[in-house]
This record gives structure tokens, sequence and C-alpha cells, in this order.
């Protein structure tokens, strides 16, 4: 069985375009991301090893803001979590597994945490 690294972005808040009802069409939405990577792992990190031998966080950051198109509209936050998971998977042939957990903001009434996990396994 080969070894894996768990990287992890977590909590971080992005606007993102997304909503099907009227009074979320047309401005973005403060959206929560937690964004876990299962990597290929190497045999051995040294206190040397380059950053090339594992994966920058800031891509998974990456994924869950710049990467979206300027102007899309998602109507579900699961294209939003799709959406990132495509984008780490195009990223790095070593990214195995991509797990999204968005939390819809704007719908908390009394700090419930309302929103979707998908897990995709590499295809």
């Amino acid at each position: 069985m080969a070894d894996s690294l768990t990287l992890e972005i977590a909590d971080f808040e992005h606007d993102v375009l997304t909503g099907i009802y009227s009074e979320e069409t047309g401005k973005p939405q403060p959206l929560r991301f937690t964004i876990t990577v299962k990597f290929r792992a190497i045999d051995y990190y040294d206190p040397e090893t380059p950053l090339e031998a594992s994966k920058n966080y800031m891509d998974l950051k990456f994924a869950a803001s710049d990467a979206f198109p300027e102007g899309l509209h998602f109507k579900l936050i699961e294209s939003v979590a799709d959406h990132v998971c495509n984008t780490l998977f195009m990223q790095d042939e070593r990214v195995e597994a991509v797990t999204v957990k968005i939390v819809k903001l704007a719908l908390s009434e009394k700090n419930e945490k309302i929103g979707i996990t998908l897990h995709r396994d590499r295809r």
C-alpha cells in the first residue's frame, strides 16, 4: 500500500456567484470552504525536502477563489465544489482525492452550518 499525504485548508471564506433564488442571483455570496486533498507521498521527507515533493497549500486556496471564472454563476454549491475538485486534479497528477466542504454563510440564522460535502476520487 502506498503512503499518502493529506493537505488541508480549513474555514477559508470567499464570495462566489451562486444560488437559485432571485435574492441570491446577481451578487456574490459568502461561502466557507474546507478542502482536503489526498496526495501521493514520497518515501521520506527530510529537513531539506523541496516544496516540489509536496503540494503548495496556496493551490488549495487558489482553487476556491481565483480559479473561478469571472462572472460565472453557479446555481448549486455542488457545482462550486465540483469546480474546486477539477481544478485541483488538473493542477497535479499526484492528487488522488479531494474533499470539499462548503457552508453557505448567508443562510445561517442561528449560527447553524448549512452546506454540502463532496468527495471525489481521481477517475
